[in-house]
């Protein structure tokens, strides 16, 4: 009987490569100084004018300005929600150390709590970016809190603490798997805030559901919790079948079964158990092969998966060797097979 093999698991290497995050869209809210509904509380020429001085500024920081001219002169205006809206909407658009500098400056004009809200997502979102990590969750947390169904923050949060993880940083694992779970729970039950825009709101249900799944799924797997990990991972493949990470996570996953099975096969005596727990393990294998194989498929052209795609067809063509009498005959069809249309 040929001698089971014992390759060197390079899987779980590739799968901690860092995951590519795409920021989702919020809607921000219209600005209109002149509302044409009758019930709306009358507004003067002379505020009005203050206003449009706000609208009509040329930048983030000249609107700033305008604006704190604005609540000086009319501190208890009806309207100074509908200036800390237009302004925290212009905020969004600058890069991201620069809104933490403006947002910081808006939060000095625009002090009531509903106000605050508006900046505070974009202020968190700017600190996670420019990898301000410890003021992004205490700010986050302090949000989250007063927000609880904030799903864009919530998933903002989870998937940056995955990221630190990653990187050897878990002092934020067990945050994020809670805003992650919370994140979820959210997004199944459709409860995304409806001042989301249409694809902010279709892009969480098809790309950051499963990549929530995925990301808590690597976390239980770094945890030692396979069990979950293999769960979680299946719900993320389920949702969205075309993330090559995931099929490498998961094949890294039964490569360790398969590990597991190889070593106590070494040391068993000849008899039915021996057989039996080859048998296993060359399932694993192939299990191996076609979760490899998908990943593969999947990874091929994409320039961001170009080290996933060469270091796992290392360990895809060792054991498709092995179990094809050490020849690779057949599997480019095999790959070829998941690519997409």
């Amino acid at each position: 009987m040929k001698a089971i093999l014992y390759p060197v698991n390079r899987g779980f290497a590739a799968a901690m490569l860092t995951l590519m995050m795409v920021a989702a869209t919020v809607a921000s809210p219209a600005f209109s100084p002149q509302d044409k509904d009758k019930k709306a509380p009358q507004i003067s020429a002379d505020e009005q004018k203050a206003l449009l001085k706000i609208k009509d500024a040329p930048d983030p920081a000249a609107k700033l300005q305008a604006a704190s001219e604005y609540i000086k002169k009319y501190p208890k205006s009806p309207h100074r929600f509908e200036a800390a809206s237009h302004v925290s909407g212009e905020i969004t658009k600058a890069e991201p150390a620069t809104q933490i500098t403006l947002a910081q400056t808006y939060l000095t004009i625009f002090t009531d709590a509903k106000e605050a809200d508006l900046i505070n997502a974009v202020l968190v979102d700017a600190y996670l970016k420019t990898n301000k990590i410890e003021e992004g969750f205490k700010l986050g947390a302090a949000y989250v809190e007063k927000n609880p169904d904030e799903v864009g923050v919530l998933t903002q949060l989870a998937v940056t603490g995955v990221e630190q993880a990653k990187q050897r940083n878990t002092a934020y694992v067990q945050q994020s798997v809670n805003y992650g779970m919370k994140a979820i729970a959210l997004i199944e039950a459709d409860k995304i805030p409806e001042t989301y825009n249409a694809d902010a709101r279709a892009k969480y249900k098809t790309f950051w559901l499963p990549y929530l799944y995925q990301s808590l799924g690597l976390v239980a797997y770094m945890s030692g919790n396979k069990e979950d990990a293999r769960a979680k991972l299946d719900k993320a493949l389920a949702i969205n079948p075309n993330d090559p990470f995931t099929y490498v996570l998961l094949g890294s996953l039964i490569n360790e079964e398969y590990q597991t099975l190889a070593e106590s096969h070494k040391t068993m005596m000849s008899g039915p158990l021996k057989d039996e727990t080859l048998k296993r393990a060359t399932a694993k294998i192939d299990e191996i092969v076609d979760l490899y194989a998908h990943a593969i498929a999947l990874a091929a052209g994409d320039a961001k998966y170009q080290t996933l795609h060469d270091q796992i067809m290392q360990d895809l063509t060792t054991y498709y060797k092995y179990r094809h009498n050490g020849t690779t005959e057949g599997l480019q069809a095999l790959i070829d097979k998941y690519k997409k249309l």
